[in-house]
């Protein structure tokens, strides 16, 4: 039997790409969907027979009634938050405690791990990194610290180690002054949450997965945030904890590195961002409102603006490089249908320096642009490659030669029947 792949579907700049709407399209040609990082901070919407969901922690072939779906080691897991999203699937008629397996190794979200994401918030002022406030750094900490909570630890002498690690964290933030704070009734849905997971499967997932693959099933690994959001090659310190390029693919599920197949890297046909940190295309002017209000960009789980601006080839060219990107889903090419000309950043500059590759700290970069003609056609009820502007069909090819990678998807909608395969 020949033995299965893993495909990986990566947001591959800042994130708020579109992944989960992708997964969702591409989960029928799978047999197991797995998120391998990250935690409810990533706001994955799809939206399709005129419903939208918005999930954060359960992967988004949930709704592929046929198919596993695997919260894997690397991710992190609020078990109130969790609860809630599960609830609301369910009210909606899908069944997840059969279908939705999470590791035992996957590490677990306390109450006063938010806590402690707000002080160290408010202690950096304004060079506060721009989190959701959601647990997910100080819970990567613990990880990284070797003191964490995991899932396993549910099923033995859990009170114990939970009031350990709680102890701990209280004295942390008596060490910082950070004393005016009430988790009472938020401990106590926790605690609910943990009630509740203990219906699903806990299991060693690594086993499963490769199990899996050994009998030639296919895999997707679903990211979450964005490479340049990434611990190691990511804008640092304005990140997420967790690995999210191809390599976590492999920490984060437990599989080896030959295992991996295609390597989709998802971009929007324009740049955004969530959260503080250097972004050298950021739009300040009308045209940046503009994008925000038709792209609706605003964050899933937080409702924050997100910042914008117009496609940088230099951030994306990086990501491509180390993600080992073999395909490209384009994303979002409809929210610009308004404009006479489309500004692609293709270097930076500052101090008289120009660069095309990725700088250490990209603080205080200016971007170069090169301008190309605006398409000025509503893309929304196209179906096909043949149907695309002339423009528009430009604008792909002028990106696939910059970046030499083949874009295979086009995204020109919210819905599921607005995706066109090349």
């Amino acid at each position: 039997m020949t033995k299965g792949k893993v495909d990986a579907l990566l947001g591959i700049v800042f994130g708020d790409e579109g992944k989960g709407k992708v997964v969702d399209y591409f989960t029928p040609r799978y047999d197991v969907v797995a998120r391998f990082a990250g935690g409810p901070n990533a706001g994955h919407t799809i939206i399709f027979d005129g419903k939208k969901f918005v999930l954060r922690s359960i992967p988004s072939g949930i709704f592929d009634e046929g198919k596993i779906n695997i919260i894997g080691n690397g991710c992190v897991i609020a078990p109130d938050l969790f609860m809630s999203e599960a609830h609301e699937l369910e009210a909606a008629g899908y069944e997840l405690t059969k279908r939705l397996h999470i590791s035992r190794r996957a590490h677990l979200i306390l109450p006063t791990h938010r806590v402690l994401d707000r002080a160290y918030e408010a202690a950096k002022g304004k060079n506060k990194v721009g989190t959701t406030g959601k647990g997910i750094g100080p819970t990567y900490s613990d990880k990284a610290a070797r003191v964490g909570l995991r899932v396993g630890d549910i099923l033995h002498n859990f009170d114990e180690k939970y009031k350990a690690l709680k102890a701990r964290h209280e004295q942390i933030l008596r060490d910082l002054h950070y004393t005016d704070y009430d988790i009472t009734e938020e401990e106590q849905k926790w605690m609910q949450g943990i009630e509740y997971m203990r219906k699903f499967n806990l299991t060693d997932t690594e086993y499963e997965l490769n199990h899996a693959l050994a009998e030639g099933k296919n895999v997707l690994a679903e990211g979450a945030q964005g490479s340049l959001l990434d611990i190691d090659h990511g804008t640092y310190p304005y990140v997420s904890s967790s690995s999210t390029t191809s390599g976590g693919v492999c920490t984060g599920l437990g599989i080896a590195p030959n295992s991996i197949g295609h390597v989709f890297g998802i971009f929007k046909a324009y740049s955004t961002r969530v959260g503080g940190g250097p972004f050298p295309v950021e739009l300040f002017d009308e045209t940046g409102d503009t994008i925000r209000h038709i792209g609706n960009e605003y964050g899933a789980v937080t409702g924050r603006n997100r910042r914008c601006g117009w496609l940088d080839l230099v951030a994306l060219k990086y990501a491509i490089m180390i993600n080992g990107v073999t395909d490209l889903v384009m994303m979002k090419g409809d929210v610009l249908d308004g404009f006479d000309t489309i500004k692609v950043c293709t270097a930076y500059t500052k101090d008289g320096e120009t660069v095309t590759e990725m700088p250490y700290d990209t603080e205080g970069w200016q971007p170069v642009y090169e301008e190309l003609p605006g398409w000025k056609t509503d893309l929304t009820a196209v179906r096909a490659e043949k149907d695309f502007p002339a423009a528009f069909a430009s604008y792909i090819a002028y990106i696939e030669k910059a970046t030499g990678t083949p874009i295979k998807i086009v995204s020109v909608g919210p819905d599921r029947e607005a995706t066109i395969i090349r």
